[in-house]
């Protein structure tokens, strides 16, 4: 099976089990140098970032998502938004352009293909991608709950899906199922 392949069977299933409602933010974290079978941080590609960002940005514009990519440890994992995401969730921006070798490949080419780029500290997103063990549960609301699908790798990097749900508090009596009118 192709990357691009494995790629299209790993969102389709993502999206699946995971239900994600319209507007929900997705953070991506990606090391295309693990992609290519090198080492993390070690010989990013901007064609492997290019073939999976517009493939992102395809299923994401098809399920109303919004998408966050995560730049590297050298920006501190910093993110690229949209500018109007920032706006919408209330998210102080930072003055920095990532670029390959502080930001990473992929972080570096959202940068250059999104409409109105901005860099934040941190976001609370409600799923996240992570290819290549990138670290982006820094980025996820609690609670993060792995999402299990066929695709274990993309390319040569080891592939981790999440979902978020809201913390479950109270204890044991607590009642955490709330019919509605619909329900009847």
């Amino acid at each position: 099976m192709t990357t691009y392949e494995e790629w299209t069977k790993a969102l389709d299933e993502f999206m699946r089990e995971a239900s994600f409602p319209k507007g929900s933010l997705i953070v991506i974290g990606c090391s295309t140098s693990e992609v290519g079978g090198q080492g993390i941080g070690s010989s990013g590609s901007e064609g492997v970032a290019a073939a999976l960002f517009s493939h992102l940005q395809s299923w994401a514009s098809a399920h109303k998502l919004s998408l966050a990519f995560q730049c590297c440890e050298h920006l501190n994992r910093a993110v690229v938004v949209e500018e109007a995401e920032a706006v919408k969730r209330g998210l102080d921006t930072v003055w920095v352009v990532p670029v390959a070798n502080a930001g990473g490949a992929m972080a570096s080419y959202a940068y250059q293909k999104l409409h109105k780029p901005v860099v934040v500290e941190e976001i609370k997103a409600d799923g996240g991608i992570d290819i290549g063990h990138t670290l982006i549960g820094m980025h996820l609301k609690q609670v993060a709950v792995p999402v299990r699908v066929s695709v274990s790798h993309i390319g040569k990097a080891p592939l981790v899906l999440a979902k978020t749900r809201p913390k479950r508090i109270g204890g044991e009596r607590a009642v955490y199922h709330f019919e509605t009118k619909e329900d009847e």
